[in-house]
Order: C-alpha cells, then sequence, then structure tokens
C-alpha cells in the first residue's frame, strides 16, 4: 500500500530566511514522504539573499523561493503546522482545519547587529541547527503518523 505524503507547512513572521530554509532542508531530507510548504504572518515579499547562500553552501538551491502569507494557505490541508519563530508561533495560536501544531524555535539571524561576516555565521549557524534539531524530530513525527495507519 502507497502512503500519502504528509503536508507541513513551516510559519514564521517574514517567511525570508527561517521558514525557507527549513523549507529546503525538509523538502531534501524528507521530500518522499512530506510535501513542505513556507509561509510568514507578515511576509517579507523576498528570500534573504544570505539563506539562499548558506542553502547553496550545502546544495540546496533555495534561490526559486518567494516569501508568501499564510493567507494563501488558509484553505489547504495540512497534516502539521510547524512555527519556526516565537512571534508566528503566537500571532497564529488557531489554525482551520485538524493539522496538528509543532514549535520548533530559533532566532532571526537576519536581525542581529553582526557584522557581514558575524551575520553569514549566524545563518549558517541556524541552518545546522535546523538540519541537527528539526529533521530529527520531523522523523520520528513521521514515523508517529506511519505507525498510526
Amino acid at each position: 500500500m502507497v502512503q500519502r505524503k504528509r503536508r507541513i507547512l513551516v510559519l514564521c513572521t517574514g517567511n525570508a530566511a527561517r521558514s525557507q530554509m527549513a523549507e529546503g532542508l525538509i523538502r531534501a531530507a524528507l521530500g518522499d514522504q512530506v510535501e513542505v510548504f513556507s509561509a510568514g504572518t507578515r511576509p517579507a515579499g523576498y528570500v534573504h539573499p544570505l539563506a539562499i547562500q548558506v542553502m547553496k553552501e550545502i546544495g540546496i538551491d533555495i534561490s526559486g523561493h518567494r516569501s508568501k502569507s499564510l493567507t494563501e494557505f488558509l484553505h489547504e490541508p495540512f497534516d502539521l503546522i510547524l512555527t519556526v519563530c516565537d512571534d508566528a508561533a503566537e500571532e497564529c495560536p488557531i489554525w482551520p482545519g485538524p493539522a496538528e501544531r509543532m514549535h520548533v524555535g530559533y532566532p532571526d539571524p537576519g536581525r542581529w547587529p553582526w557584522d557581514e561576516e558575524g551575520l553569514l555565521e549566524e545563518f549558517r549557524e541556524i541552518r545546522d541547527r535546523m538540519r541537527s534539531e528539526l529533521l530529527p524530530i520531523l522523523r520520528r513525527w513521521i514515523e508517529r503518523w506511519e505507525e498510526g495507519e
């Protein structure tokens, strides 16, 4: 029996960095098991160039992504609504439909007063933390779904 792919919506405030990187990582690592999308509670209107750069460093191209509003997805079914910033978790307390909610927060790498190299390192740190923390959490979530079917 072929299992359907689970649908994940990753939310942050601007949909410029964290949610974009998470979407790219999840698609690359778990794309055979899930469909993943990202959006923002207040979209920035662009994907941060450093998010694109640090993802490219690990072979993931998010240069074709765009910053989207969560309102684009309000009438779509999701299995998981994943917030990756505290502001989005607070601003989106209720999601229409039966989707499970999960919050795994990361600081906004674009808001720190770093110099250019420090800012790049902060983006890399968030990317690497997502790889080491978020992906294992989502693998366990998928296993739980598969066991429940």
